[in-house]
C-alpha cells in the first residue's frame, strides 16, 4: 500500500521522526538552523498530502493554492499566527498546533525573566565578568522586589493560569484581565480580575499571555505604557506583536517603566539593530519560552501525530479549524 507523502520543513526530533516515518513517506529540509527557504517549500509541496511546520513557515493563499493535494499542516507550536486560517479552511486545509504541551516549561521561562529582570541579573552578570566590581555599596545594582508585589497578567489562559500558580509562591497579589472572567481561577488562585486599564495602574510587573489577532496587535502601546507605574516591569513571553516596540523603547528610555523583559519580538530573528537590545534595563531572550528537552520533544511528537492522522483520514486531536476537517 503506497503511503502519503509529506514534507518536513525542519530537522526534528528522532522520536517524532520515527512517528511519520512509521505511516509516510517524507521528505525533510535537512537543516536545524536555517528556515526552508521559501522556493524550496514552493517546490516541495505540490505533490504531498501533508505538512509539518513551524512558526518561521508562512503558511498564506500562495503556499496553499501551490499545494492542491495538502490536507493538513501540522504546526508546531501552541500558536498559528503564521497561518492564515481563514485560506486554509477555504482550501479544505486542516491546521493543528500543540496546545498544553508547552504550558508549564513556558511559565517557568516567564517567572525566571521576571526575576532576571527585576533583580538586573544579566546586568549584574555583565557588571563582574567586564571587571567592574570593584567595591560595595549601598544602592550598587539594586532591582524590584518581587515577593508580595502586584503581578498583573494580560491573558488568563493555560500559561497564564500556570504563572499566577508560581506568583501565590512569592505571595505576589494577582490581578488578570481577559476576554472572559475566570471566576473559577478566582476563587481557587485567590486573582482578582481588572479591566486592561487599572491592571496596568495598579501592577507592579505586567505578564503578557494573550493570543496574536488583529484585535490584539500593538495591545500594549503608548497609551497603555503611559498608564504604567515608573517601577513596573512589562514582561511578553506571548507574541512580539502584541508590544508596540517602538512605543517601549521610548517608555524605557524616558523612564516612563523601570524595565523590561521580552523573550519575543515584533520580527523575528531579532535584528541586532533593533534599539531595545541596547539598553541595559532591557533583558532579551530568542524565544526559548518552551526550550526545555522534553517540551520540544513532546511538541514534535505531538505535531507529528497531529499529521499523520490527517494524512491517513483521521480528524486530527488538535485540529484548530474544525472548517477544513471533511470527515
Amino acid at each position: 500500500m503506497t503511503k502519503p507523502k509529506v514534507y518536513i520543513t525542519r530537522l526534528i526530533p528522532e522520536a517524532a521522526l520515527e512517528i511519520i516515518a512509521g505511516a509516510c513517506d517524507y521528505r525533510i529540509w535537512p537543516e536545524e538552523g536555517t528556515p526552508v527557504p521559501r522556493d524550496i517549500l514552493l517546490q516541495e509541496i505540490p505533490t504531498v498530502a501533508g505538512v509539518f511546520t513551524l512558526l518561521t513557515e508562512k503558511v498564506d493563499e500562495e503556499l496553499l493554492r501551490a499545494a492542491p493535494r495538502v490536507k493538513i499542516v501540522a504546526n508546531m507550536a501552541v500558536g498559528y499566527d503564521n497561518v492564515d486560517l481563514a485560506a486554509a479552511s477555504r482550501h479544505g486545509v486542516m491546521v493543528t498546533n500543540t496546545p498544553g504541551v508547552l504550558t508549564e516549561t513556558t511559565a517557568d521561562l516567564t517567572f525566571a525573566l521576571l526575576l532576571a529582570t527585576a533583580r538586573r541579573l544579566l546586568e549584574a552578570n555583565q557588571y563582574l565578568r567586564q571587571g567592574r566590581w570593584k567595591t560595595w555599596y549601598p544602592m550598587l545594582l539594586t532591582g524590584q522586589d518581587v515577593y508580595g508585589a502586584t503581578l498583573g497578567i494580560i491573558g488568563l489562559g493555560r500559561i497564564g493560569e500556570a504563572v499566577a500558580r508560581r506568583a501565590r509562591g512569592f505571595a505576589m497579589r494577582v490581578l488578570y484581565y481577559n476576554r472572559h472572567r475566570r471566576e473559577d481561577l478566582e476563587r481557587e488562585l485567590g486573582a482578582t480580575y481588572r479591566p486592561l486599564d487599572d491592571l496596568l495602574r495598579e501592577a507592579d510587573f505586567v505578564s503578557i499571555h494573550a493570543p496574536l489577532a488583529p484585535e490584539t496587535r500593538h495591545l500594549i502601546g503608548e497609551r497603555e505604557l503611559a498608564l504604567m507605574k515608573p517601577t513596573a516591569v512589562l514582561i511578553n513571553t506571548s507574541r512580539g506583536p502584541l508590544v508596540d516596540e517602538q512605543a517601549l523603547y521610548l517608555a524605557l528610555v524616558q523612564k516612563r517603566i523601570w524595565a523590561a523583559g521580552l523573550d519575543v519580538f515584533e520580527a523575528e530573528p531579532v535584528s541586532l539593530e533593533n534599539p531595545l537590545l541596547r539598553l541595559e534595563n532591557v533583558v532579551a531572550l530568542p524565544h526559548i519560552g518552551s526550550a526545555s528537552v522534553a517540551t520540544r520533544v513532546k511538541m514534535a511528537t505531538t505535531a507529528a501525530i497531529n499529521l499523520v492522522a490527517g494524512v491517513t483520514g483521521q480528524r486530527p486531536p488538535h485540529l484548530v479549524n474544525p472548517q477544513g476537517w471533511k470527515g
